[in-house]
């Protein structure tokens, strides 16, 4: 059986879409599955069981990236074809059946994505790590270590909680006094996002800090399975940190947690005290500096909801 699942350009999109994919392989064992997707999430994907190939989508001008996507996908007779970006690939491919999302129904994507194919209940998020990842993991992390994993970053920066306040977060946390006593931090991002995290690290004593800039994301992603506790920002990592079962906390200001929340049974949120329609009025003109709105989120009020995530 040959299957094409055409999936997010972005990471937390792309990850919210694995359950769906974890759906697929289960109830098609042995199946030959291509995977069209963006270049931030690729790699996620490179351990699915039955990969053919991953097909990935770079965006061009005038949408030719979408030519060159039916391009590598026309000369193959598709027995079933998951679209979630309701793209026009799907549409002329050759295909014995054509699962295709629809328009944005409000609810959570998880839910919205699972509706293509009539998954009831939703299947959880789900990422399948290499034999490589695993070994880099434990070389980075023994296992059963006390780790607070933190995603300092985002895709907007109007959604980042300010850099010095994960740093006071870590501290009390892992003080005397904190449920993750001397617990080593893990901090998750980009390496284009080190400079801006500078407050943060400065915070964290080099013996107990444990950086991973720019890694693979399947890396990231074992690491991320062996730490107690994920504090972060609206972002692709908060959903790749609750794919692997940790306890999430997701901070929310300008963003939807009914719909792009963490998802799982030991995943929370916590925002802002303005709502979201009153932190973008604050929003200036497009050419205009854009303000941080997470400002008015305290570091008590996260530290809070952690602790009771905790327990």
């Amino acid at each position: 059986m040959k299957i094409l699942f055409i999936t997010a350009n972005r990471l937390g999109d792309a990850v919210l879409s694995t359950g769906v994919l974890s759906h697929l392989v289960e109830r098609f064992p042995g199946a030959r599955i291509a995977v069209i997707c963006g270049p931030y999430a690729a790699s996620l994907f490179a351990a699915v069981p039955g990969l053919a190939r991953i097909i990935v989508l770079r965006k061009r001008p005038w949408n030719i990236h979408w030519l060159e996507a039916w391009r590598a996908c026309v000369g193959t007779r598709w027995d079933l074809v998951v679209d979630l970006r309701n793209s026009i690939v799907s549409r002329m491919l050759g295909a014995s059946r054509r699962a295709v999302r629809g328009r944005n129904s409000g609810q959570h994507k998880v839910i919205e994505n699972a509706a293509v194919l009539g998954l009831q209940p939703p299947p959880s998020p789900y990422i399948w790590l290499s034999e490589q990842a695993e070994r880099e993991a434990a070389s980075i992390i023994p296992a059963r270590s006390n780790v607070l994993a933190l995603g300092p970053a985002a895709n907007w920066p109007c959604k980042q909680w300010p850099a010095e306040r994960f740093g006071v977060l870590a501290n009390k946390l892992t003080s005397a006094e904190g449920p993750l006593v001397g617990a080593q931090i893990l901090i998750v991002a980009g390496e284009n996002e080190r400079a801006g995290l500078a407050p943060l690290l400065q915070m964290v004593p080099p013996e107990r800090r444990i950086e991973l800039f720019g890694c693979d994301l399947l890396t990231v992603a074992a690491c991320l399975k062996r730490a107690r506790l994920f504090v972060g920002n609206d972002s692709g990592l908060m959903h790749l940190a609750a794919a692997m079962g940790v306890s999430v906390l997701g901070l929310f200001g300008p963003g939807r947690e009914d719909i792009y929340g963490p998802w799982g049974a030991r995943c929370a949120t916590v925002r802002t005290p303005e709502s979201r329609e009153e932190l973008l009025q604050r929003l200036p003109s497009p050419d205009a500096h854009h303000p941080n709105l997470m400002e008015g989120l305290g570091v008590e009020k996260v530290c809070e909801a952690a602790i009771k995530l905790l327990k």
